[in-house]
């Protein structure tokens, strides 16, 4: 096989590469980031529900209870309660998902796979690289598993 024509070849296997791992991260990246939102506004929001009580005392529940119109204070510590622990579970659970799936690690390789691809398409279209080495360096620069 001529050089050019290895040189192409590998070039192709490339770019099929780094589109694939391209729709892996256009996938991802929103749920990585969707993910660290959710879980940090669950915590501040119940942060914010229990540190109202906590800083402003009965004037601040005796405004709440006339806000919703509660007839018992007890229904407005309830209310404050409740809210603040689905949040907090929530942005538990959010954190433990990202962490189980590894969501931000694969995020991660996938992108410094795609980066040394790029470099290693570089070097292959600059003539630094000769198609023999480049097809030793392929398998070498994404091993398998950030992107299935």
């Amino acid at each position: 096989m001529k050089q050019t024509e290895a040189r192409q070849r590998l070039s192709d296997r490339i770019e099929e590469q780094e589109a694939t791992i391209s729709a892996y991260l256009r996938r991802e990246r929103p749920r990585r980031n969707r993910l660290t939102n959710i879980s940090v506004w669950g915590s501040v929001l119940a942060a914010i529900l229990t540190a109202g009580p906590a800083f402003g005392g009965t004037r601040f529940t005796s405004a709440l209870q006339g806000v919703f119109s509660l007839q018992e204070s007890s229904a407005v510590w309830q209310m404050l309660c409740l809210s603040a622990v689905l949040l907090s579970g929530v942005a538990a659970l959010t954190t433990n998902l990202a962490a189980s799936h590894s969501v931000a690690a694969k995020v991660s390789a996938a992108e410094t796979c795609n980066a040394q691809l790029g470099a290693l398409q570089v070097a292959l279209d600059l003539g630094y690289l000769d198609p023999e080495d480049a097809v030793k360096l392929f398998p070498a620069v994404c091993r398998p598993g950030p992107v299935h």
